[in-house]
């Protein structure tokens, strides 16, 4: 074939009664390869939703940051114009082993994997030996823009992202992932299979009191670090004694660990076994430790709290039109009430919200 074509080795394949085709791509290729449509485009004459640049560095640092260990799925494209398969054999085994030529006029569009493109451009600037590195790319042979945006829809229709505590459960990047998982193996409250490790949410009759994703959270809010931040040893020393001191404190809590009453008991009448609490106390115990050297002295003061759901205090905060409530502002207004308990003083911020709060409640 002539200089004015690409060249991949390829495996053809058929898909309903059409020929596709899968490559390997050198990333290097990557950006000048495929096109978008214009984000100016609308999107009734577009075949791919519009860029989202906020995603883009997020994912050229996971390259440019694991150079040795990252993992890249397939991109799919469609071509608009002349293509050729070469197959090293017209029968047997080999006949969808090939080359594929495509013209180099062709214009080869993204049907999924936009983020990736444009992340791979930005990670070869930083780090050029990426570019001699491939990638998997599935290609249809385009059939106009009616045919395309309904592959967008058809390969995006049935995706599912995984939840967000099997994320941290299989996270072996982020440090706070990692504590968490230690966590659920130290502190007793989210030990003994306390934990639901999958699901981002409980059942009323779950036997399990927390989320991993919850623990998660709350923590990040008690340590005030950011996804992906390393952590200090004394970060997970403190995290691991302050989970730990609340769950000797809180008499509800004893009693789930020694297995006098049920999860799903716990969970119908008292708000301290919700994310939404749990969250709170992670800001509160924040503002403690921030205060307070003696802070293992002064928590003991949370045992007076009254959790049942019934306690007016949480009405509006936690519990809002009878159900708990995972909203910010949930968590701020049930932050509050802990840190109140605890005898900390509300920064500005929360002292509005708890203006607001009063006016639109009657309080």
């Amino acid at each position: 074939m002539d200089s004015n074509t690409y060249q991949f080795p390829a495996v053809r394949g058929i898909q309903a009664q059409r020929e596709y085709y899968v490559v390997m791509c050198p990333l290097k290729l990557i950006p000048r390869l495929f096109v978008f449509d214009d984000d100016e485009v609308p999107a009734d004459l577009r075949a791919q939703r519009s860029l989202n640049r906020a995603r883009v560095p997020d994912i050229a640092r996971y390259l440019v940051n694991n150079a040795d260990d990252y993992v890249l799925s397939s991109i799919t494209a469609c071509i608009d114009g002349d293509i050729h398969f070469e197959p090293f054999a017209s029968k047997g085994s080999h006949r969808n082993l090939g080359f594929l030529y495509v013209d180099m006029k062709s214009r080869i569009l993204v049907n999924d994997g936009q983020h990736r493109r444009a992340a791979i451009a930005e990670a070869i600037k930083e780090r050029p030996s990426l570019g001699d590195e491939t990638i998997s790319v599935v290609f249809f042979v385009d059939a106009g823009l009616e045919r395309s945006q309904q592959w967008f829809a058809d390969l995006n229709k049935h995706a599912v992202r995984p939840t967000r505590s099997i994320s941290v459960l299989y996270d072996r990047r982020d440090p706070m992932s990692q504590l968490c998982r230690d966590l659920v193996c130290r502190v007793p409250i989210f030990d003994n299979g306390f934990t639901e490790l999958e699901k981002t949410s409980i059942s009323n009759r779950s036997t399990k009191i927390f989320t991993l994703n919850a623990i998660y959270q709350s923590t990040r809010a008690l340590l005030c670090r950011k996804r992906n931040e390393p952590l200090r040893p004394i970060d997970k020393e403190l995290a691991i004694l302050y989970w730990t001191k609340l769950g000797e404190l809180i008499p509800e809590w004893q009693m789930v660990i020694r297995r006098q009453v049920s999860p799903a008991e716990l969970r119908q009448h008292y708000i301290h076994v919700h994310g939404v609490v749990l969250h709170a106390l992670g800001i509160a115990g924040r503002a403690l430790i921030q205060q307070s050297r003696s802070w293992q002295h002064e928590i003991v003061k949370i045992e007076n709290t009254n959790w049942e759901r019934s306690n007016e205090i949480w009405q509006g905060r936690a519990v809002v039109h009878g159900r708990m409530s995972k909203a910010n502002e949930s968590v701020t207004l049930t932050a509050n009430v802990i840190k109140q308990e605890l005898g900390l003083p509300l920064s500005k911020d929360e002292l509005s919200l708890e203006r607001r709060f009063a006016e639109l409640s009657g309080k």
